[in-house]
């Protein structure tokens, strides 16, 4: 009898492990989430990237900056692609996102193009993760397998994202307590800095996403700041080259309100393409924005800065690993959230 009763009781410890397992397995991201489900998702939203930056090329930075945005809010969920309603505020006009992220349409277009080859399967979290990563490619930068499964959120998070993001005027301690903050060392930090301010310029990097509301309605040209975000840093800090402080400032007068809008760019040397430059700049004092210069400003992150404008080929494989990395940010999973039908509202 008691033989009897181990065996049930092995049997079913046997059983829960198993329904544990599959259910901790299903939770997990996969680069072959969808090869049966939708086996055409990755060639279908690199056609529609494809279209989108031959047609304008800033608009490949402006998708990377929307997955940025996404992830540092409460995780890569879709979030900020929900739209505002009469009952619903999302997080499109907290003060990183107002009259800046772009590239709402184009996911939208991705999605209904999507939808035609497998109805109800592939969520716009994922769809905004693939095209970030081929925006990064078909601009000239590197590859990597994206992994998906992601589900989509049902709410959005203003406060979140009014807070969560690094401002351009943040201390290099600030920085890295935002990014640790999302699981990311500083190591993935500057590499995304190089990609995100030079998602702005182009060259896609982080500091893009760090420069709060660097591309203006009216006003969005790849690769350029407003003056108001950088004028503080070519009048008053001293760690920048005369010359190009003073090839800056011939655009940006010192008097707050007059030219603020006027622009310059974040890479003068390769606006459009992305590669190691950004970090070129630092080290010769031309980082255009508070938040980039302070990477190398004898701080912890001035032998990474060196290490990537010496070594581009470091740079980009440690880029495509922290663009892995910054897509693994709080997914849901499972039974969590939905599959939109719609990118901009939920079911």
């Amino acid at each position: 009898m008691a033989s009897s009763s181990s065996s049930s009781v092995a049997a079913i410890s046997m059983v829960a492990f198993l329904v544990l397992f599959m259910g901790s397995s299903s939770a997990q991201l996969s680069t072959s989430y969808y090869s049966k489900s939708c086996p055409k998702v990755l060639t279908t939203v690199k056609s529609a990237v494809q279209s989108a930056v031959s047609k304008e090329r800033r608009m490949g930075a402006s998708l990377l900056r929307l997955f940025f945005h996404d992830c540092f809010v409460n995780g890569c969920d879709g979030s900020i692609l929900l739209d505002d309603t009469s009952s619903f505020t999302g997080e499109q006009t907290a003060g990183p996102n107002n009259n800046s992220i772009r590239g709402l349409n184009v996911v939208d277009n991705i999605k209904s193009n999507v939808e035609k080859e497998c109805p109800g399967v592939v969520s716009c979290a994922d769809i905004l993760a693939i095209a970030a990563r081929d925006s990064v490619t078909i601009l000239g930068g590197p590859s990597w397998d994206v992994k998906l499964g992601r589900r989509d959120s049902k709410t959005a998070s203003l406060s979140a994202a009014n807070s969560n993001i690094p401002a351009p005027t943040s201390s290099l301690s600030t920085l890295i307590s935002r990014f640790q903050a999302q699981g990311l060392s500083a190591n993935d930090m500057v590499a995304l800095s190089g990609t995100l301010s030079l998602s702005l310029s182009l060259s896609l990097s982080l500091s893009l996403s760090l420069t709060y509301g660097l591309m203006e309605t009216g006003a969005h040209t790849i690769g350029q700041a407003r003056c108001t975000t950088f004028r503080t840093r070519i009048y008053n800090e001293t760690n920048i080259d005369s010359s190009f402080a003073k090839n800056r400032q011939g655009s940006c007068p010192k008097t707050s309100g007059s030219g603020d809008n006027n622009l310059a760019p974040l890479d003068v040397q390769t606006p459009t393409g992305f590669d190691n430059d950004y970090y070129k700049n630092l080290i010769n004092q031309k980082g255009l924005l508070h938040s980039d210069q302070i990477l190398f400003n004898g701080g912890s992150t001035d032998s990474l800065v060196k290490k990537y404008s010496n070594n581009p080929k470091t740079f980009n494989s440690d880029f495509a690993a922290a663009m892995i990395k910054m897509g693994d940010i709080k997914p849901l999973t499972g039974s969590n959230g939905e599959i939109r039908k719609k990118c901009g509202k939920v079911n």
